[in-house]
């Protein structure tokens, strides 16, 4: 099977997916919450759709449920915090290129090994974590998004910063090893309300 997910900027999709795709999540805008980190092109989303299939060659049906712009992207995906089953939790979608001065090791070194664990410090009450690395860009004219990263929390914690991040020296962590794998100016991020999987 193959993972694909789509960033929506006009709506989200326009007819059921179930049936079309083994399963899919839409998770969608979260506008009437307060966003504690709102970033790049974060404003103008309007929803991630998930979806697993069994070949990419299908996608069409899936894409034919969507309205206006839309950007895909074929993943891997890797859960280093398997999300809580709660109802009622926001995703803080993140998504970003990879910079050009470093290589796909650096990138992936910096990114997965290096930043993964500091998030747990960074993010206490956070309730999971899942990490999907680009292995292709599906739709033409796409930006070159090479990570695209689902965290999930209670709204309470990730609408109060006090919460939502944890010491100051976990802070500065995170801060310092940034530009292992990211630049700030090319990094997006939005809150969402997370969808289920069907």
């Amino acid at each position: 099977m193959e993972k694909l997910d789509y960033l929506l900027w006009d709506g989200p999709p326009t007819a059921p997916l179930a049936g079309l795709c083994r399963s899919s999540c839409v998770s969608v805008a979260a506008s009437d919450v307060r966003p504690t980190l709102l970033m790049g092109s974060g404003e103008s989303l309007a929803a991630l759709v998930e979806v697993w299939v069994d070949s990419l060659d299908t996608r069409a049906s899936v894409e034919a449920c969507f309205s206006g712009r839309y950007d895909g992207y074929l993943v891997t995906e890797s859960v280093p915090q398997i999300p809580s089953d709660a109802t009622g939790l926001l995703t803080h979608l993140s998504w970003f290129p990879k910079p050009e001065r470093l290589s796909d090791e650096e990138f992936y070194r910096g990114w997965q090994e290096g930043h993964t664990p500091t998030t747990f410090a960074l993010h206490p009450l956070r309730v999971g974590y899942v990490r999907d690395a680009v292995a292709r860009v599906l739709t033409p004219g796409s930006p070159p998004v090479r990570a695209i990263v689902s965290e999930y929390f209670a709204a309470p914690d990730y609408e109060d910063p006090r919460r939502l991040f944890g010491s100051k020296e976990a802070v500065q962590a995170a801060m310092d090893e940034l530009p292992s794998y990211g630049d700030t100016a090319d990094m997006s991020c939005r809150p969402l309300w997370r969808g289920t999987f069907s």
